[in-house]
């Protein structure tokens, strides 16, 4: 019993933030699948919100309707708190200049959508191992 409770514990915490509840099911889905532990938010959240929550990695949607932040804003507030700066961020988004978005708010990586769920599994693996290493 107590072997579950330290593996369960161990997970790794992805917050994936998107107004599209399909989206947020679909990773859910993916992400728990892998062995991580999945907190979806369908609405954008404050860098303080975020940091009691202690993901150890978001996946960032930039256009979240219904709040008045952009998600390379939320962005740009993850990474100028110290309490939350070394936490990965990847943006996830149709926008045409994402790779810009992500590049000027400090994103740890980006993928446009429609996103090959392989890439952004490896991208997600990728930035966790990463993360890893330079503990």
């Amino acid at each position: 019993m107590s072997d579950v409770l330290v593996n369960f514990s161990l997970k790794k915490r992805i917050l994936v933030i998107d107004d599209d509840e399909d989206i947020l099911n679909i990773l859910k889905i993916i992400f728990e699948d892998e062995g991580y532990e999945v907190i979806p938010l369908n609405t954008g959240a404050t860098a303080e919100e975020i940091h009691l929550m202690h993901p150890d990695l978001i996946l960032l949607d930039v256009r979240i309707k219904g709040f008045h932040k952009t998600g390379d804003e939320i962005c740009n507030e993850i990474k100028a708190r110290n309490s939350t700066k070394d936490i990965p961020v990847i943006l996830v988004s149709a926008e045409f200049n994402v790779s810009q978005l992500a590049q000027e708010s400090g994103a740890d990586g980006y993928l446009r959508k429609p996103f090959n769920v392989k890439e952004l599994i490896d991208q997600v693996n990728q930035i966790s191992v990463k993360k890893i290493v330079h503990q």
